[in-house]
């Protein structure tokens, strides 16, 4: 007796369960980069926020307060909230401001970005942003004493 050509139910069976479970963890791993993709665009608008914070810091010129000031703003089509605060540092003419971006109604900041900004001697309003930390050029540090030619 010849056995007929063709795949038995079970083995059809095998196969569809085998592809499922394939199927499931390509749309799984589908899933999770468009969600990682949301998230790292979020933070990069966040970023872009906190930046434009300390920009307009620095193209107002002003000596911030020491105090912690709030605020919304929309950046890519999503609303945001920042928060500003400015301490002191160890330098009396530089303050610390650390603006922190996070979604409206969420405490926790999704991007923190710190600058410095100087007071001149110029003028109590002037300001300078600097990320660096870099002190040696404020003016607040003595030049080196080398010894001078004879």
């Amino acid at each position: 007796m010849k056995r007929p050509r063709g795949f038995t139910l079970i083995e059809i069976l095998v196969a569809l369960a085998v592809l499922a479970i394939a199927l499931t963890a390509a749309a799984h791993s589908v899933g999770s980069a468009v969600d990682t993709t949301v998230a790292l665009r979020e933070r990069m608008l966040a970023r872009w926020v906190a930046e434009d914070r300390m920009a307009d810091l620095e193209l107002r010129q002003e000596w911030p307060a020491l105090d912690t000031i709030e605020g919304d703003a929309e950046m890519g089509g999503r609303k945001f909230h920042w928060a500003q605060e400015t301490g002191v540092t160890p330098v009396a003419k530089m303050r610390r401001v650390e603006v922190s971006v996070m979604l409206p109604g969420v405490k926790v900041p999704l991007v923190r970005l710190t600058g410095f900004v100087e007071q001149t001697p110029a003028s109590v309003v002037s300001s300078t942003v600097s990320q660096t930390g870099d002190l040696s050029q404020m003016g607040n540090t003595p030049p080196p004493q080398g010894d001078a030619p004879k």
